[in-house]
Formats: structure tokens, sequence, C-alpha cells
């Protein structure tokens, strides 16, 4: 499986390369943010809320499934599930809704967390138990920040943790760069182009960290 990091909250994921390969997209952004648009072919796209930096699913080539509501899928061999949860840390009051993904390719499950706000639930946790890979906003203003950002991956606990949504070259949005949430979480991050990873490399002890290139 091949994760690849298209900016903000956007990946790429692949079960496999090739034209037999399935490839989900999640979160794509519009030009407004400042990066390139992502517009690779997609099987499947994911859009955790309607704002114009997740929901451009127009700048996709192909004929891709599109989920923007929670509930259970099954396409093309990926099972993907998405949880309801908040924009905010005040039940939605103030920025809405937000739906977290949990996606499971090739025996790895990924949970992508969208734009979340706050700390989960037990429901939520108990629906996300298992965790491989987190995909987690840190840069604050409009979700969690470093400080929050590690609480929530104490409650899910996962193997490898990937940040998002931070500031980064270009982008047009005044949030914190990753810096913050390297040291809040004192992990030892490596620095990858695009993460390969199968079932059997995944880390059995320590969580890693891992900050992967636009």
């Amino acid at each position: 499986m091949i994760i690849t990091w298209q900016g903000h909250s956007c990946f790429k994921i692949q079960d496999k390369i090739g034209s037999d390969g399935v490839t989900v997209v999640t979160d794509p952004f519009s030009k407004e943010v400042g990066l390139k648009v992502p517009n690779c072919e997609a099987d499947i796209v994911t859009i955790s809320h309607d704002h114009y930096d997740h929901n451009n699913s127009a700048a996709l080539r192909g004929q891709p499934l599109i989920i923007n509501c929670a509930g259970e899928y099954d396409y093309k061999g990926i099972l993907v599930e998405g949880i309801d949860s908040f924009h905010d840390d005040k039940e939605g009051k103030e920025r809405g809704l937000n739906v977290i993904y949990r996606f499971e390719v090739e025996d790895i499950s990924i949970v992508h967390l969208g734009d979340l706000g706050g700390p989960l639930d037990n429901g939520q946790l108990e629906k996300l138990a298992g965790t491989d890979i987190l995909l987690i906003p840190v840069g604050g203003k409009y979700t969690l920040d470093a400080k929050k950002a590690v609480e929530v991956i104490s409650q899910i606990e996962p193997r490898i943790v990937i940040p998002m949504h931070y500031k980064t070259k270009d982008l047009k949005i005044d949030i914190d760069p990753v810096d913050k949430f390297i040291k809040e979480i004192g992990i030892e991050p490596t620095y990858e182009e695009k993460l390969k990873i199968s079932k059997k490399d995944l880390p059995q002890e320590d969580m890693e960290l891992v900050i992967l290139s636009i």
C-alpha cells in the first residue's frame, strides 16, 4: 500500500500500482488554498465536510464513488466507514459537523480525522479501535492544535501517525506549522516522500511519526 500526501488534508491511498489498483483520495482542495490542486484519477473520494479546502472532487479524474456522509461502504474491495463527529469542541455549534473515515486497505486500517475539533467520545473510539495509521490535523485554529492532537492520539493509540492540515509553503490558510506538533508529541519523526507499507512492516512496539512531503 502507498500513501502520498497531496497537501493540506488531501491524501492519495493506493492498494497497488497499476491498472488493477484502487485509488482513494481524501478531502481534495480548491486552488484558493494556494497549493497545486490534485488532479489524479480516483476510484473513491471521501469528503469530511463541505468547505472549499476539502470538497473539490470535481478536480479529480475518473468516475469515482464520492462519499460525504457517515455510513459503511464496500467498493472495489475497499471497506470505508464514515463516523460522525464535530468540526469544533462545542458540539458543532461553531463550525458544524465533520466525518471521520476509516479505510481497510490491504489488511491495514487507516483513519482520516478530517477537520476534527475536539476529543473523541466512547462510541467513536469503539469504531476506531485497532487503527494502524492515523492521519490527524495538527494546525489549530480550525481543527485540533498540537496539544489537542496529542491527546486524541493517546485516545486512539495508532501504530503510525501522519500529521496534516498544517502550514506549509504557499498555503494561504493561517494555521500553525508542523514544528509545534513534533515538539509536543516528543517522537523523532522520519521524513518520507511517500509511505510504502504492508501489514508485516507496521511497528509492533513504539508508535512512529512520519512527516510526508508534498
